[in-house]
């Protein structure tokens, strides 16, 4: 599994938090599990291949980190929202912009602009192009204003 299909996972996760008042360790247990892979591989190719080590514990990290710093992700994402409420972005781009900006912040491994670009390309299977539009300017906007340095300017190739 690649770490692409693993971010999107997370994403997947992290939109279903939303929807839910379970804790981010509770979903975790029950959605990352080898059964429940198989059974949803089955028509959705994402979870075809059941993560690896490394691959679940960054899933686990994305999620758990999202869920942790929900209220200051949602401050940014209102903050850099310019024209539009928070409660009109769609809730998958909002999930999206979590983890991206949970990525930014928190994860020194992974380069400002593979966050991004990682982001914009899965807003596109997701949105329609205006969003992924507003969605990538937030982000860029946001490493901008908020003066966020590239710890990761070597990165491994992973994005």
């Amino acid at each position: 599994m690649t770490r692409t299909n693993a971010r999107e996972i997370a994403v997947h996760f992290a939109f279903e938090l939303g929807f839910s008042n379970e804790s981010a360790d509770a979903l975790l247990d029950a959605m990352l599990t080898p059964a429940v892979f198989a059974q949803i591989g089955s028509e959705e190719p994402l979870y075809a291949e059941f993560p690896d080590e490394k691959q679940q514990t960054y899933i686990r990290t994305l999620v758990k980190g999202v869920y942790d710093h929900c209220p200051e992700l949602d401050e940014y994402i209102s903050k850099y929202a310019i024209g539009w409420k928070f409660s009109r972005i769609p809730r998958v781009a909002i999930s999206i912009l979590r983890v991206a900006m949970y990525e930014i912040l928190y994860m020194q491994d992974i380069p400002n602009a593979a966050a991004i670009n990682e982001a914009v390309q899965m807003a596109k299977h997701y949105e329609d192009p205006q969003v992924v539009s507003f969605l990538n300017g937030i982000l860029g906007t946001f490493v901008r204003q908020e003066h966020i340095p590239d710890r990761a300017a070597e990165g491994d190739g992973q994005a």
